[in-house]
């Protein structure tokens, strides 16, 4: 009997210790389990070195981060966006952050979303330039803050027409080529913590978000045979300009808020190297984010129904805004 309980009491400890050490590490994670996974056993993003990189909305916060991150490795980039300035900015801090890099191996254009009919020029020269695309980082879109009743339609189309539209035609195009020259390319698309669950205030958003999810899964399951790889990123609130910039609900009115210096936003830094990780590990989706954020996830996965039925019950207006927001304490 002594030895039963021996047994027995060592057992317990050991599933106490081991469950409460668990129970730690998850609650100090920022990503999904397997891409934590990853980045700690995984390919680093240091073997993309020499891919050509084609990342939209490079001109300021994740794209921009993510930019540096690759100069860093060695990556060959096509750095788009829509403010010139700071475009060539980008440009010349990957080169001071990489001296081996040479000028032809960073080219900076002035690229709106909407334009489709100039993006054919768009990937000529890009071809011209490299010779191939390895990867293409669909990053560009804007956020919004808006009630659903009060969003005018004129929003709704052009944050389709910026997040969705254009991005589906830049893809579809360098997709024909991967497919003229049986290339194995890989696509990867900034998606957000509002593609897997509703985040309210922010209706026309979250449309374009999950719109993109069933876009890309689709063609997930068209091209895999083909040789094409395709990972979905998710982040949630991270530091960067995109609240300055987003849509309300008129189209001529802007939100124009910066964030906060109490919002717990992760560091965009941050935010690309997992981006980083999750692309050379062709993952097919991440999640980027700290708690509470990284919570709702995986209660909106694996409980949709109980997610559904509490989130509207326990969250008021102004604790919604504070969470999507990066607010750290929810009740203030």
């Amino acid at each position: 009997m002594d030895f039963l309980r021996e047994y027995f009491n060592r057992t317990w400890t050991r599933y106490f210790l081991g469950t409460t050490a668990s129970g730690l590490l998850l609650s100090r994670m920022d990503c999904d389990l397997t891409l934590w996974f990853y980045s700690h056993v995984g390919r680093s993003p240091a073997s993309l070195k020499d891919k050509v990189v084609w990342i939209t909305g490079s001109s300021s916060g994740i794209g921009e981060s993510l930019a540096y991150l690759l100069a860093t490795k060695g990556c060959k980039l096509v750095l788009c966006g829509t403010r010139r300035e700071k475009l060539l900015g980008v440009k010349n801090k990957c080169h001071s952050l990489n001296e081996k890099l040479e000028d032809k191996d960073v080219l900076a254009l002035e690229f709106d979303m909407k334009d489709t009919e100039a993006m054919p020029g768009y990937l000529d020269t890009v071809l011209r330039r490299f010779g191939k695309i390895d990867i293409l980082v669909n990053n560009a879109g804007r956020t919004q803050r808006a009630a659903f009743e009060d969003t005018e339609l004129e929003v709704d189309k052009e944050m389709f027409e910026v997040n969705v539209f254009g991005l589906i035609r830049l893809t579809r195009l360098v997709l024909k080529h991967w497919y003229d020259t049986n290339f194995p390319g890989q696509i990867a698309v900034t998606s957000s913590v509002a593609g897997k669950f509703g985040a309210p205030y922010s209706c026309t958003y979250t449309a374009t978000k999950h719109a993109l999810h069933g876009y890309f899964e689709a063609l997930r399951n068209e091209s895999f045979c083909r040789g094409i790889r395709i990972t979905m990123i998710c982040p949630g609130p991270v530091v960067s300009e995109i609240t300055e910039r987003a849509y309300t609900a008129n189209i001529d009115r802007k939100w124009g808020k910066k964030h906060a210096a109490d919002e717990k936003r992760m560091p965009t830094d941050r935010c690309a190297y997992l981006m980083g990780v999750a692309i050379a590990n062709k993952l097919d989706e991440a999640w980027i984010s700290p708690h509470p954020i990284l919570s709702i996830f995986y209660f909106s996965q694996y409980m949709p129904s109980f997610t559904r039925c509490l989130f509207p019950r326990i969250m008021t207006k102004d604790r919604i805004m504070k969470m999507r927001d990066g607010k750290d304490e929810l009740n203030k």
